[in-house]
């Protein structure tokens, strides 16, 4: 069985350096090393394979905008014949303290678009890790927030989160979701 890692995010360059594309940055580490080099367009997504051990794992960018990005997920999973409780999705959250990582098997969207859009079209049963994005200053709308491009030392404090959620989600395939819990979620 191929395992998949989907690393949620917005496609194009507007969006790279953007809190909601989290998910994207987490996967292209991932790639990078573990040795993936040859992306390719498949199933509405960006993907690579790479292998863990002797596992094969084929890591993932759905490149549909966020909040439709179940189709493409759902796509993947019929693709590789993964059950969705064996695929592990990164994504930017809200209700963590920036830079703050989190494990989790299931559970609710929590008002995200993309994981609202992944539970219509796959359902719940899919483990996490969380990037903890913190939440907007004032009154800041939440959309404006996460999709606010990002420079300087607010870019760097998302990237030095960025290393910690690649190794939970080595630690997830590698140990379990609940080793990875009790290791990320102090």
């Amino acid at each position: 069985m191929t395992r998949l890692v989907i690393g949620l995010g917005n496609p194009g360059p507007d969006y790279a350096h953007t809190r909601h594309n989290a998910g994207f940055m987490v996967v292209d580490l991932l790639a990078s090393t573990l040795g993936g080099t040859y992306w390719k367009d498949e199933a509405g997504a960006k993907t690579v394979k790479v292998r863990l051990g002797d596992e094969e794992l084929v890591l993932a960018k759905p490149q549909a905008f966020m909040n439709v990005s179940g189709k493409a997920v759902k796509r993947l999973l019929e693709t590789y014949g993964t059950p969705v409780g064996e695929v592990v999705v990164v994504h930017d959250d809200l209700d963590l303290p920036e830079g703050d990582i989190r494990a989790k098997s299931g559970g609710g969207h929590g008002g995200h678009n993309g994981l609202r859009s992944l539970h219509d079209s796959v359902g719940d049963d899919y483990l996490r890790v969380r990037v903890g994005i913190g939440r907007p200053p004032g009154r800041m709308d939440p959309a404006d927030y996460v999709l606010e491009p990002l420079r300087g030392d607010k870019l760097e404090r998302l990237e030095g989160a960025v290393p910690t959620a690649a190794q939970a989600v080595l630690d997830v395939l590698q140990r379990g979701i609940d080793a990875a819990m009790a290791e990320h979620n102090g």
